[in-house]
């Protein structure tokens, strides 16, 4: 398809291509698709060559969350049946980042639930934790909700080298989602990061009933804000939250998305995470070829991922290798 070529040599240039682009790239059938996803490989093998990412995390803390995000599991707005307990001690941290490196793992983020951090001594345990894992050849990364930049600094000071902050949706269907915070709080909180001298992971989550332009509108805020890294999510729906009777995007859907993202943001990581599993189903390889660079590794925050040793093995069969 001339127009798929066209925008391919756009992307190559790293400039991206356009927001009309990327709608139209997004609204293409699903005859078209493996057009799409060549075109998008061939982007990713010329910034990315053959080198894949891992990415791994621990639930340091779960459930009972004040938030009201309509897809998730450990808000206290729902009833989803998880396991809720008060932050683990650095030393369990420390030990799920040991066996983290173990599986192959690159990367490994400490996530807590909530808002933020308001607890003096959960910002010390983290401090803590950083400090120890950095003992291991790994990168260190948080996902801590909306902090301040004097925390951020502090965590920074401790090891911290990224910090994640998902936009989850675009900001004109935020509304639908959440309303105990503001998207505004958000993006505060990614500009605070980096400020903070933080490198920045920041994406979303499709499947939550957005339209295709929000999909795209998700995009262009991510690629304004300019994080290193972007995870890309799909709805995984948990009986008992708000969503639970949303529909899985399908497979083919689901590349399209992420063929998108690396055709307007040639040049970034794009890592796929949660939900990667039931909504790609066999064609979970080809996550790669549609522009991924990097995954997560092992389990989610409150449901199960493939086994560690399963996914290494995939990657090495497409001829893959795993690098920093």
């Amino acid at each position: 398809m001339p127009k798929i070529l066209e925008l391919r040599k756009k992307a190559m240039s790293g400039k991206g291509v356009s927001y009309g682009e990327a709608k139209w790239l997004l609204g293409r059938n699903d005859d078209e698709t493996l057009e799409v996803i060549a075109a998008a490989n061939e982007i990713r093998r010329h910034f990315k060559g053959n080198k894949v990412k891992l990415c791994s995390i621990v639930n340091a803390k779960s459930g009972k969350c004040s938030e009201n995000c309509s897809f998730c599991a450990q808000s206290s707005h729902h009833k989803a049946k998880i396991d809720v307990y008060p932050m683990i001690s650095h030393e369990e941290m420390y030990e799920n980042a040991r066996k983290a490196k173990k599986s192959g793992t690159t990367c490994f983020s400490i996530v807590t639930s909530g808002k933020g951090i308001n607890s003096q001594k959960e910002i010390d345990e983290i401090c803590l934790a950083l400090k120890k894992i950095g003992s291991i050849d790994i990168n260190r990364c948080a996902s801590l909700g909306i902090l301040s930049r004097d925390q951020l600094k502090k965590l920074k000071a401790a090891g911290l080298k990224k910090f994640h902050h998902n936009l989850e949706t675009s900001k004109s269907h935020f509304g639908k989602i959440c309303t105990t915070h503001k998207y505004e709080d958000r993006i505060a909180t990614i500009k605070a990061a980096k400020e903070a001298g933080l490198s920045v992971c920041s994406g979303g989550i499709f499947g939550l009933g957005e339209s295709l332009a929000q999909r795209v509108e998700l995009a262009f805020m991510i690629k304004e804000l300019d994080p290193d890294s972007i995870p890309i999510n799909f709805l995984n729906p948990i009986k008992g939250t708000k969503l639970e009777k949303n529909r899985l995007l399908e497979p083919l859907e689901a590349l399209r998305i992420i063929a998108m993202f690396r055709f307007v943001m040639p040049e970034k990581d794009i890592v796929i995470c949660g939900g990667r599993e039931v909504t790609l189903r066999s064609l979970q390889p080809l996550m790669f070829s549609a522009g991924a660079n990097m995954t997560m590794l092992g389990n989610y925050l409150t449901t199960a991922g493939n086994k560690p040793e399963d996914d290494i093995k995939m990657i090495s069969d497409l001829g893959l290798e795993i690098s920093r």
